[in-house]
C-alpha cells in the first residue's frame, strides 16, 4: 500500500501538486527575490511548467518529490518543499541520494514555515524511505536556508561549484520515527 503523500501540521498543508498550480508556481519562480539564491534570472513560463512536471515525475516514478506548501487557514499558496533526485553534473556527485530543497514565496518568507514545512517533510520522508542520508545545496550567501538546514538536521559536508557559483554541500541522516525532529 503506497503511503499517503498529504501531510498536516499546525499551519500548513503540504500536498504534491496539481496542475491548477501552475500559475501559483509561474508567479512564484517568475519573481526576482525568490529565485536570487538560486538562479541569475527570474524563470520563464516555460521553465516553471518543466518543473510542475518534473515534481509529479518524481512522485509517479521515485515514490517522493515536492510537496505545495498551503497555508491551512487561508489556503494560500506558499511555496514548495520536498526531496528529488536531478542527476545533478556536480564533481563529486550525489545522484542517488535524495536532495531536499525548499522555496518560499516572497510573502511567506520569515515566518517559519518553511522550518514547519521541511520538518514535516523530512519527517515523512524518514518514514517512507529507505534512504540512509540525503543532501542539499546551498549557496553559501543564503543565510537563511543555510539556517534552516541546519535546524532540521542537515551538517556542511562540503564545497563545491555547480553552474558557475559556490555551493554549500549538506548532508543529513535518516532518523528513525523516535528520533527528535
Amino acid at each position: 500500500m503506497q503511503p499517503s503523500r498529504l501531510i498536516e501540521t499546525k499551519r500548513l498543508t503540504l500536498r504534491p501538486h496539481e496542475l491548477e498550480d501552475f500559475p501559483f508556481v509561474r508567479e512564484m519562480w517568475a519573481d526576482p527575490q525568490v529565485v536570487r539564491h538560486i538562479y541569475d534570472r527570474a524563470q520563464t513560463d516555460a521553465e516553471s511548467w518543466f518543473r510542475l512536471l518534473r515534481y509529479r515525475g518524481h512522485w509517479s516514478l521515485l515514490g517522493y518529490g515536492y510537496w505545495a506548501v498551503i497555508e491551512r487557514d487561508r489556503q494560500e499558496y506558499l511555496g514548495e518543499v520536498g526531496f528529488v533526485d536531478y542527476r545533478r553534473d556536480i564533481d563529486p556527485p550525489f545522484d542517488g541520494m535524495p536532495e531536499a530543497g525548499w522555496v518560499m514565496t516572497s510573502r511567506a518568507q520569515g515566518r517559519g514555515f518553511a522550518r514547519e514545512a521541511m520538518g514535516a517533510a523530512c519527517a515523512w520522508f524518514d518514514r517512507n524511505n529507505n534512504a540512509a542520508r540525503t543532501v542539499a545545496m546551498v549557496t553559501p550567501d543564503n543565510a537563511s536556508s543555510i539556517r534552516l538546514a541546519k535546524n532540521i538536521g542537515f551538517e556542511l559536508k562540503r564545497h563545491s561549484r555547480y553552474n558557475g557559483k559556490e555551493r554549500l554541500i549538506l548532508e543529513r541522516s535518516r532518523r528513525s520515527q523516535g528520533d527528535p525532529e
